[in-house]
């Protein structure tokens, strides 16, 4: 496969599952309700979004990186309301 269509697949990716995961931040940062987040399952997902950051900036594939990014930055967010306005 050609490495242009490759990237292009990786940034197609990138921009569809951290587009996807914007709405919900959006509103839980809206309403601060998070009574239905799992601590253990979002604690889970936040280190493994930081591992795929690693990951890409390893490989510097900068779709995975920026995606990685902004959804890390999106989830300590949620993760941070998760602990404070926990119920």
């Amino acid at each position: 496969m050609n490495p242009d269509h490759i990237e292009l697949i990786g940034s197609a990716a990138a921009l569809l599952t951290t587009g996807s995961f914007i709405p919900q931040a959006w509103l839980t940062f809206r309403t601060r309700d998070v009574s239905g987040i799992s601590l253990g399952m979002y604690s889970a997902f936040t280190v493994g979004v930081a591992l795929w950051l690693a990951y890409g900036l390893a490989l510097g594939s900068w779709p995975m990186t920026v995606a990685n990014a902004i959804t890390l930055s999106l989830a300590l967010g949620i993760l941070w309301m998760k602990l404070r306005f926990r119920r």
